[in-house]
């Protein structure tokens, strides 16, 4: 009995040791989520106003190269739109266009710490950051005429489907480039905020961006109305007797590209683990501040 009673004050007392012993750390992986919102810049929105501002999340996971260096992947969702009607420019309120599109991501981004970051290091806390990338996204454009929904890339609003104007896909690249700050809140739970402009490779986000094909490129049966002959030119809307409609006529701004803007708020997690991160092994050929 004596001897039973030994043991187990033993293993008692290694279990204690442990704890005491190891010393606790965090992997280099986080996962987590993103909340904030997106606005477009582009053809209808070229003054860069913020009129139309609407929610966008997502989730991501962050790989952690040093305590200097990052590598992320997201997936986000988002809405955007614009209207001319938001416009203070009498030709852009008269050009009467508007659309909204919902965007579907995946981006893959690097992160630069302007200091060091590692979570759970006291003098380690928060840092800016600088972050660029690559990604591709899914969008479709639509409007809305009389209360009914269309969808705009297949009506070739700019003559597509004439032989006129440029066949657009619904999927782009995008480049992300912007600023954030991250800041650990307690050891293996951070948040963060992180501005990032989305340089897309399509001047189609909105539908708009050549010149106006002309009313004879659209069929107007009066019977079965093609929805592209009212869409591509809004501005009989508002003055019937002077539409800015006429073939070759300015409809956009086809030397540039559209853009998004995506603004949010990041909330992460790292698990807990008793072995050291690889960049530990390292961390002295890198400066503090």
């Amino acid at each position: 009995m004596r001897r039973i009673q030994g043991i187990l004050v033993l293993l008692v007392m290694l279990m204690a040791a442990v704890p005491a012993g190891a010393q606790l750390f965090y992997t280099s992986t986080e996962y987590g989520i993103s909340l904030g919102g997106s606005q477009y810049f582009g053809d209808l929105n070229d003054n860069y106003g913020f009129r139309f501002v609407r929610p966008s999340g997502g989730a991501f996971v962050r790989y952690q190269l040093n305590p200097y260096i990052s590598v992320k992947g997201c997936v986000n969702f988002t809405h955007v739109g614009y209207s001319d009607s938001y416009s203070d420019d009498p030709y852009y309120k008269l050009r009467n266009l508007s659309f909204e599109s919902n965007i579907f991501e995946g981006v893959a981004q690097a992160e630069f710490n302007f200091f060091r970051f590692s979570t759970g290091e006291d003098g380690s806390r928060f840092t800016p950051y600088l972050t660029g990338g690559i990604g591709f996204f899914y969008y479709n454009p639509y409007t809305y005429y009389n209360g009914d929904k269309y969808y705009l890339r297949p009506l070739g609003t700019e003559g597509q489907n004439a032989g006129l104007g440029t066949k657009y896909s619904s999927f782009a690249m995008c480049i992300p480039i912007g600023i954030g700050v991250k800041y650990w809140v307690i050891p293996g739970y951070n948040i963060g905020f992180e501005i990032t402009d989305r340089l897309t490779t399509t001047d189609y986000l909105d539908d708009v961006s050549g010149v106006y094909a002309g009313a004879d490129k659209f069929s107007s049966d009066p019977r079965n109305p093609n929805p592209a002959s009212f869409l591509q030119d809004r501005s009989i809307e508002i003055n019937p007797n002077a539409p800015l409609g006429r073939a070759g006529k300015q409809r956009g701004n086809s030397s540039t590209k559209d853009q998004y803007l995506m603004f949010m708020v990041n909330m992460s997690f790292q698990l807990k683990t008793y072995k050291c991160p690889s960049y530990k092994a390292r961390e002295n050929d890198y400066p503090r501040y």
